[in-house]
């Protein structure tokens, strides 16, 4: 009898053991991706660029992601993630003094913020270096929430309302400011990413009024943010996909730079090189492959005159040993048409030069 009842007891003790089993996941699934995007009424009134952007990530598999924010969806006639912290009418210098970012950002705990933010502030004659202390400002707040926070910062829109002439220079002397406050600010744990939404960008073509982007405005800065994003959610611990670092193209500069190098390409496509920015220690170039013929991958190659080392890149696969640099092509921007034209664009430290740069088609 007593052995009988051993036996039923392990029996019953082992289901139970089983069931438990059974009941527990093989792995417990990665948390999505939190994505804040931050900024006044270019990204929340309504801020269609976000509708179109979530559209392209889903499409290119990024879907275990989640745009958050205190601010409720607005109205773009197509589904997405609204969630966001883009508010009308705000400064972002006013952001900062306020300390209003902290409250956002204990709300809703992101992992990657995508910030365009100043467009106010140029249209209130905020000065460069105001705008760029609320720019740290918010960075350290960032930091505060997440040591691991990656910041997508934008090159910001032109602007040229009819009632602010002086807006259009001012806005570029802020985004010629950009890449070198971010080259001072990024860090392994924490990189800031320079997104240029600037370059390309009409303000006849693509706003209504000078300011605020229409249609075709809203996708050229979702086409501009999908490249560096899709990069960065690669490198984010509980992303699913993987791709390579990027950042932006080219940036407008309010200071000198040098002439474009002569190319030295081949009968498949040519290549110029153009450093876009300059600062103490550092510059900005830009790299253009214009196809002779049609193309479906390119290859562009340079040297290095006087010990420049690249530090970030974006729109190519850029490798460099010694002084020679070698990009090639992402997967969405190998295929030319003749006559057709596209850049990358990356920092480095030193001067820059101008180095004549060969291009192969691959």
């Amino acid at each position: 009898m007593r052995l009988r009842m051993m036996s039923t007891i392990s029996a019953v003790l082992a289901c139970v053991a089983a069931t438990v089993l059974l009941a527990l996941p093989g792995a417990a699934a990665a948390a999505p991706v939190r994505i804040m995007p931050l900024g006044d009424s270019i990204t929340g009134s309504p801020g269609c660029w976000r509708a179109l952007l979530w559209q392209a990530l889903q499409s290119g598999g990024y879907t275990n992601i989640d745009f958050v924010g205190t601010q409720p969806p607005q109205g773009c006639s197509v589904p997405y993630d609204g969630d966001g912290e883009g508010h009308g009418g705000a400064l972002v210098t006013a952001v900062a003094d306020q300390n209003q970012l902290p409250g956002w950002l204990a709300a809703t705990h992101p992992d990657v913020v995508l910030m365009h933010f100043g467009t106010n502030d140029v249209w209130s004659n905020r000065s460069v270096d105001t705008i760029l202390a609320a720019y740290s400002k918010l960075l350290d707040q960032m930091r505060a929430s997440n040591p691991a926070m990656r910041l997508l910062v934008a090159q910001i829109i032109p602007m040229n309302p009819s009632s602010c002439p002086e807006c259009a220079q001012r806005v570029v002397a802020l985004n010629a400011a950009i890449p070198g406050w971010a080259a001072a600010h990024t860090t392994a744990a924490s990189p800031v990413v320079v997104v240029d939404q600037w370059t390309g960008f009409d303000t006849a073509a693509d706003t209504g009024d000078g300011v605020h982007p229409n249609d075709n405005g809203n996708r050229k800065m979702a086409d501009r943010w999908y490249p560096p994003l899709a990069a960065v959610l690669n490198k984010v611990p509980t992303s699913p996909s993987a791709s390579t670092s990027a950042s932006a193209s080219a940036t407008p500069s309010a200071s000198a730079s040098a002439s474009p190098s002569a190319s030295t390409g081949t009968s498949a496509c040519t290549a110029t090189y153009k450093v876009t920015n300059q600062w103490q220690g550092g510059f900005q170039a830009e790299v253009t492959v214009k196809a002779t013929t049609a193309i479906t991958g390119w290859t562009t190659r340079f040297t290095f005159a006087n010990g420049e080392q690249v530090t970030q890149s974006w729109n190519a696969t850029l490798t460099q040993s010694g002084a020679a640099v070698t990009a090639s092509n992402v997967a969405w921007n190998g295929t030319l048409a003749a006559g057709a034209t596209v850049s990358y664009g990356f920092i480095g430290s030193g001067t820059g030069g101008t180095p004549a740069v060969a291009c192969t088609k691959s």
